[in-house]
């Protein structure tokens, strides 16, 4: 089993990868097909879209099927797939297309794993197993960045997805081959018979729902669109400085992963952990709205910040979990999860408009804007989790 979830990691790499790559893409894709950063936007925000949606019928195989099949059924075919139409698009459309294949493949893979987390190990070691297992996958974050664009250079766009293609169809038939499934878990004669509805009539899972909603948004948001136009905007940074203030908040995000992991065993508290992190995220956003024109390396560390400190969802995910009984707990931890991706996608979307409405002369307001749009989220949804039940197993 650990061989199977290494492979199940290298999946994760994978799936952060794909959510970060099209920007180094770019001007590759402009000059041989005619995508503009319009068109790359909307196949991004696709790929968030269908990754959200998919984790409804992810969550109910993972509990009837099991993980193995699915984590490799659906990386094959859409990932491997994905990345081949991606490689012989000839139209900006077959991009959008390949990006939502590409989300199918990718959405069952981060809760393969958590779903074996939850099975077959201790509650209270849920949290930092599932925040190792997100921590060491976000490496494809940064993968996405300066290593891609070599391999752009040297291979070419079109040959640097082929070979993303085979890389996914490997790790898929190496998770098919090495991920050994729980036991199945029938559900007791009084309890709920397994249905996704039966976890969103669970009242004690709103609270942790709604800030699931927007507590990963500010820091997926601004690390994978905002931070280039708003440096470049209002710094008039290089696309080289650019490229190294996102290598430090991607950086940020991995170390923050790691440092909520295993908070709430040492605190004795994992209500407390979540809503002090998500406060101090809110503060970073604060701040940004407050030196919203400089100087540059205050606001660099505060989009770090920012970063590091919403870097809280496995903890998020853990405490939802923790609630859930175990015969639902792929309905569960998928449930959780599209929450917290869905917000992703849904806000991405709406700070897009927010920014076009908000442009003028000057080149910061759109900005403040967005920070604050995303800091009054946030904070309505820590007011929200203050309704919560704390619980560690």
């Amino acid at each position: 089993m650990h061989i199977g979830l290494i492979i199940l990691c290298l999946g994760y790499v994978l799936s952060q990868f794909y959510r970060a790559f099209l920007a180094v893409l770019t001007s590759a894709l402009e000059t041989d097909i005619g995508t503009t950063p319009e068109d790359l936007a909307f196949a991004s925000g696709l790929w968030f879209l269908t990754f959200a949606a998919m984790q409804l019928p992810v969550g109910w195989a993972l509990d009837r099927i099991g993980p193995s099949r699915t984590a490799a059924a659906l990386l094959l075919v859409g990932g491997g797939g994905g990345a081949l139409l991606f490689a012989v698009a000839t139209a900006p459309i077959h991009v959008s297309l390949a990006m939502v294949l590409i989300g199918v493949g990718c959405s069952p893979v981060l809760m393969a794993s958590y779903y074996i987390f939850a099975r077959q190990y201790p509650p209270r070691e849920f949290a930092t197993l599932a925040a190792v297992m997100l921590g060491v996958g976000s490496l494809g974050n940064l993968v996405a960045s300066y290593p891609t664009a070599l391999a752009v250079e040297w291979v070419g766009w079109r040959g640097t997805m082929i070979g993303l293609a085979v890389v996914s169809a490997l790790v898929a038939v190496g998770i098919g081959v090495t991920v050994r499934d729980p036991e199945k878990v029938s559900a007791p004669d009084d309890a709920p018979k397994g249905s996704v509805l039966d976890i969103l009539r669970m009242p004690v899972l709103w609270p942790i729902f709604l800030l699931m909603l927007v507590a990963y948004a500010p820091s997926a948001a601004l690390r994978g669109l905002w931070i280039g136009p708003y440096l470049s905007d209002v710094f008039n940074m290089s696309r080289a400085d650019v490229g190294l203030a996102s290598l430090a908040m991607g950086i940020a995000m991995i170390l923050g992963t790691f440092a909520y992991g295993p908070m709430d065993r040492l605190l004795g508290t994992r209500k407390g952990v979540i809503l002090g992190g998500n406060l101090l995220g809110g503060l970073a956003l604060c701040g940004l709205m407050m030196w919203i024109d400089g100087p540059v390396v205050l606001v660099i560390a505060l989009l770090a910040a920012v970063g590091f400190f919403g870097a809280s969802f496995p903890v998020i995910l853990a405490h939802g979990r923790a609630f859930v009984p175990p015969h639902l707990v792929g309905r569960g931890v998928t449930m959780l999860n599209f929450f917290g991706i869905g917000g992703v996608g849904i806000m991405q979307f709406a700070s897009g408009r927010l920014h076009a409405k908000m442009a003028g002369a000057d080149l910061s307001v759109p900005y403040f804007a967005i920070f604050a749009f995303f800091t009054i989220f946030l904070a309505v949804g820590c007011a929200i989790y203050l309704l919560s039940q704390d619980r560690l197993d």
